[in-house]
């Protein structure tokens, strides 16, 4: 885990994109709070892409969102019956929502049993618009690779850091080269905002080192 100096970072953020809206720097912070939180995020430049997928994901606003038109025209964006074990039906359509736009009826449920919600997504998909739940969304999925086969680890290790073709993770090389941008930026802000005595991974390293 990672500890920031929250107002560090964000200084550092809005001298870089100083348009950026007062809600979304407190949703920006929310999310500094949530990795700060998650053992599993073991290397900053993972977190500098999360952050960057993030901010493109969400257009900026670094809040879960549903994804514009929601799904309209697509398989994805079509209502479907289902059906809870009491017999309740609930018709959803399982557009993308979340920080990393999870689509798909399929992802709603694998996601949702390796998070331990069984059903829950299946049956409530807008809980993934939950900061808490699309935050364990976005962690756990860009680890695993469960979204596309790719994960963090492919891209971010001891021997690469590939910031263009970790857009894989996602979706393809849809905007890549903006998200890598995006991401050395924000590698650059995370690191001179970690508090003394935290963990950060050495520059071209996967591993997380003590710094105390």
């Amino acid at each position: 885990m990672f500890t920031f100096d929250n107002e560090r970072f964000l200084a550092q953020y809005g001298a870089q994109y100083p348009a950026t809206q007062p809600d979304a720097v407190a949703n920006l912070s929310n999310l500094l709070d949530m990795m700060a939180e998650d053992p599993n995020l073991t290397d900053i430049r993972w977190a500098a892409y999360m952050l960057a997928t993030v901010k493109h994901e969400c257009a900026d606003t670094f809040r879960p969102i549903e994804e514009f038109g929601k799904g309209r025209g697509r398989p994805y964006g079509e209502p479907v019956t289902v059906t809870a074990a009491d017999g309740t039906q609930f018709v959803n359509a399982y557009y993308g929502r979340g920080y990393v736009q999870l689509t798909w009826r399929l992802n709603y449920d694998k996601v949702g049993r390796a998070l331990g919600l069984d059903n829950g997504l299946v049956l409530h998909p807008e809980h993934a618009l939950e900061p808490a739940t699309a935050y364990a969304i976005m962690s756990y999925g860009m680890r695993t690779g469960i979204f596309t086969g790719r994960s963090l680890r492919h891209y971010i290790n001891e021997d690469i850091c590939d910031y263009f073709n970790a857009r894989r993770i996602i979706n393809g090389l849809d905007r890549a080269d903006l998200i890598q941008g995006y991401a050395q930026q924000l590698e650059a802000a995370l690191r001179a905002s970690l508090v003394t005595g935290t963990r950060t991974a050495t520059a071209g390293s996967g591993l997380a080192t003590d710094t105390r």
